[in-house]
């Protein structure tokens, strides 16, 4: 099983949304974790290559957690965040592109 990481605030930003939310989408990383796919997940190539988002839609809202499980050492969570309209929005977008391009450029360095 491949451990989850968290990028930036992606943790505490997790933390902060209702409880219900967090399980949910914690058990959902956890399929991830063992290789399954989430119940509710859609492709996010405009934040990157291979990234994808969680959805979680709870009577308190929707909420949406950007991951990356294609490398073989561990799924990356890049953002967390609450939706708030049909669209994402561009910050949470650039957010999540600019956490995936620091997760890409560590990873070299590291030589993974």
């Amino acid at each position: 099983m491949k451990p989850v990481h968290f990028v930036g605030t992606a943790r505490e930003d997790l933390r902060e949304l209702p409880e219900p939310v967090q399980e949910t989408a914690g058990f959902q990383l956890f399929e991830i974790q063992q290789g399954k796919e989430s119940d509710d997940w859609k492709p996010m190539p405009a934040v990157g290559s291979g990234v994808h988002e969680i959805r979680v839609r709870d009577a308190s809202g929707a909420y949406r957690v950007f991951y990356v499980a294609k490398f073989g050492e561990a799924v990356y969570v890049l953002h967390v965040l609450e939706k708030r309209s049909q669209i994402t929005a561009m910050a949470d977008l650039e957010l999540g592109k600019s956490r995936y391009a620091d997760l890409l450029k560590w990873r070299r360095e590291e030589g993974l």
